[in-house]
């Protein structure tokens, strides 16, 4: 109850404060320029970034090889169920975000998907006229009430983020993500932790495979791999927070972030 309360007057607050900065475009642009966002943590971050690679080379690269020769069919099931559960998150940030016709269609989405869509593995909803929408979540719409993205950090495991993003990520834990609550946190019959603990390992897999070759020849071709992928993750962030179309070069998915936010 009292983290509920304290979701609640965060967010008031963040409403309160900081909605005339929420409505300014250009202020949101300058606000999450990739060149102003300061690497405070450098070296840190470039160990941690090391740590991560070694973990991809031993675990993620070798898996996700494996999964890339699976038949296209099963690599879209899962891929549609993992895009159904983000909407667990991406709904509550439709509504805090005042964009509630798009909380409405993912909604919809989310229903159609999960039953006649088997828990998500068919995207049923796309051929009733319900397209699938921008992945929104607790980073997003800090940004969107006005909060600076702060430093720059890498997060053992999940890679690259900010301290704005990594603050709004615990949101998901603090019941702003469905799919914990019905795995992790609470005992429910039909679901428990290594579900959604799969669930993470899945996407992490999912996302590599996906990015595969971007990945590897972004390493190949780099002078510097660390502030090249550094560069890529601000531009991207830049771009969900702003609802812009434009893609980032090497990059063949819509959520670099995906791994930590679904």
């Amino acid at each position: 109850m009292l983290r509920k309360i304290l979701i609640i007057l965060i967010t008031t607050t963040a409403l309160t404060l900081n909605v005339n900065a929420a409505s300014d475009g250009n202020l949101l642009m300058k606000k999450n320029d990739p060149t102003e966002v300061k690497d405070c943590f450098e070296g840190i971050n470039r160990a941690t970034f090391a740590f991560n690679q070694v973990l991809d080379g031993i675990i993620f690269q070798p898996v996700a090889s494996a999964y890339r020769v699976l038949p296209s069919p099963v690599k879209t099931g899962v891929s549609n169920s993992l895009d159904n559960l983000s909407n667990l998150i991406t709904i509550p940030n439709n509504i805090l975000q005042g964009e509630f016709a798009k909380a409405g269609a993912n909604t919809g989405r989310f229903a159609i998907n999960t039953t006649i869509g088997i828990l998500g593995l068919f995207d049923v909803a796309q051929y009733l006229g319900l397209t699938e929408l921008e992945k929104e979540d607790y980073g997003q719409s800090l940004a969107k009430f006005g909060f600076g993205p702060g430093c720059y950090v890498v997060l053992p495991v999940i890679g690259p983020s900010t301290a704005r993003d990594a603050v709004g990520s615990v949101g998901n834990f603090m019941g702003g993500d469905a799919w914990y609550n019905v795995t992790v946190k609470n005992d429910t019959q039909y679901f428990n932790d290594m579900d959604y603990y799969l669930s993470k390992i899945t996407s992490g897999v999912d996302f590599r495979a996906k990015n595969y070759d971007a990945i590897e020849n972004l390493e190949k071709n780099s002078l510097d791999f660390y502030a090249s992928v550094k560069s890529l993750y601000l531009q991207d962030r830049q771009q969900k927070i702003l609802n812009t179309n434009k893609l980032v070069n090497t990059q063949n998915d819509s959520d670099w972030e995906e791994i930590e936010n679904q």
